[in-house]
This record gives C-alpha cells, sequence and structure tokens, in this order.
C-alpha cells in the first residue's frame, strides 16, 4: 500500500531533505521513523526537496508499507519518533499511480525577510534580514514580469540538474506587513535556488539600487552571472503543492497562499 503524508519543519538543524553523510536530514529522520512504526525499512519521497536551513509548512511525501495501521497511530506513532522541529500533519492512503513528486502541478514557497535596521533575534533562523530600507511595492511590481512562462536561466543555480530551464509561474507576490517583506510565489515547478535568486535580484530592486526594469532585462538575458547573489536560506518556506482532485489529499491544518482552491 502506498501512503501520502503531510509534513511541517524547521529546517535550521538539518541539512536539506536529501539523505546525505555530511549531517542530519529531513529524509533520514522521516525514514527512521516510517522503520519504526511500520517494522520495516521504506524510502520516502518527497515533492520538493528543500535545501540547508530551508523550513517547510506543507510538504508532501509518500512511502510504501504493508503494515496495517489506523490513521491517527501512524501519525501518533511517526511523531512520536520525529524530532521536535519535524510533525507529520496528516497520512493517508494512495493508489500506486500517486507520486508525491511527479503527480503535483504546482508548488508554492513563501520568502520572509525581517526589514529593519535591527538584526532578529527570536525568529533569527526563520527569517532573512536586510537592514537597508525596502520598496515592497517596486519589488511586487518588477516580480510581476515572471509571471507566464519563460526560460529562467537567469535565477538557475549553477548546479541544477534539471533538463531545461523552462517553468511556468502561475502567481507572485511581493507585500509588507510592519518590518516584514514576504515573497510568494506559485509555479509549476521550480529551478535549483530559483526563489532565492530571485529574491537576491528583487532585493537590489527594493532598496533603489537597480531600477524596476531590471527583472525583466535579466529574464531575457538568460545569464545567471548578471544577477544579483543568491538570497539566504533562512526566509524560505516550501508552502505547499496542488494535486489532481482525484487523489483527494487531507488540506486540514495546512498553510495554503491566497487564491488556491481547495474545494
Amino acid at each position: 500500500m502506498r501512503y501520502a503524508i503531510g509534513l511541517e519543519y524547521d529546517g535550521s538543524e538539518f541539512l536539506g531533505w536529501q539523505i546525505q553523510d555530511k549531517g542530519p536530514t529531513v529524509q533520514s529522520c522521516i525514514e527512521t521513523a516510517v522503520a519504526k512504526v511500520a517494522d520495516h525499512p521504506a524510502r520516502v519521497t518527497c515533492c520538493g526537496r528543500t535545501d540547508t536551513g530551508v523550513h517547510a509548512l506543507g510538504q508532501v511525501a509518500h512511502f510504501d508499507s504493508d503494515s496495517q495501521r489506523s490513521e491517527r497511530n501512524w501519525i501518533l506513532g511517526l511523531n512520536s519518533q520525529l524530532p521536535r522541529g519535524v510533525s507529520v500533519l496528516w497520512i493517508c492512503q494512495v493508489g500506486d499511480a500517486f507520486h508525491a513528486r511527479f503527480s503535483a502541478f504546482s508548488r508554492c514557497y513563501r520568502y520572509r525577510l525581517l526589514n529593519r535596521w535591527i538584526r532578529p533575534a527570536i525568529d533569527a533562523r526563520r527569517l532573512s534580514w536586510c537592514r537597508v530600507p525596502l520598496s515592497a511595492d517596486k519589488m511586487h511590481q518588477a516580480a510581476q514580469s515572471l509571471l507566464g512562462e519563460h526560460d529562467f536561466t537567469s535565477f538557475r543555480a549553477s548546479a541544477c540538474q534539471a533538463r531545461h530551464a523552462v517553468r511556468e509561474i502561475q502567481a507572485i507576490e511581493v507585500k509588507r506587513d510592519g518590518d516584514v517583506v514576504t515573497l510568494e510565489v506559485s509555479a509549476n515547478g521550480f529551478l535549483y535556488h530559483m526563489v532565492r535568486n530571485i529574491a537576491g535580484s528583487l532585493l537590489k530592486i527594493g532598496s533603489g539600487e537597480r531600477p524596476v526594469e531590471w527583472l525583466a532585462e535579466l529574464l531575457d538575458l538568460r545569464d545567471r552571472e548578471q544577477a544579483a547573489p543568491t538570497a539566504s536560506p533562512e526566509g524560505l518556506y516550501f508552502v505547499g503543492a496542488r494535486y489532481p482532485e482525484e487523489f483527494d489529499l487531507p488540506t486540514s491544518g495546512l498553510a495554503f497562499p491566497r487564491g488556491w482552491n481547495l474545494s
């Protein structure tokens, strides 16, 4: 049987999602917990891999198991085996056709940045920080040039292993709430470091160092070296993913962006 699970985690203590030898990862923690509850090892596949220090509000993953457990017992059992920074929000049985990564047709990321001259303390590992005053309005205006299907080579990390750089951004918004500036972007898929690279260039525009038109120019150049440095990982969150209705995945407890039809 195949199970889909919804997760939230604080990425501060992890070297990203994917298993590696250098230190703890989210995938290794989840697979260890599944092995203990299911009484057998299982590979856990996620919707979108996150990097070191990156968080998730609604990560979706799947694994296969023949163990018989109620949904409540799966959740309680898994969470009892997970570190405090990782929680299973829901679990449900799905058909073998479901794949956490390949079945998703849309994903959403959120980048949160504290914009004040004093650095953060309490949320230092959950917010990026910029001491220079930023215009969220200019950042939002510039970001609209990325809507639609484009070649995002200018915002693609050199280590990206995707076959091509063409992606479709379905919605993108920059807004301010007090001292926090938030970038939220939904797309059919993302390249390696794509959101953080977009955020880095938007910071140049928000600070007035570059004009609003610069982002569109970067997009047309298709040259990563012409864009700004990659923004820091602390403020990045994987918000969630959308799947065909046939899979009937739970949505309770997840933080989805405005405008998503969850019916």
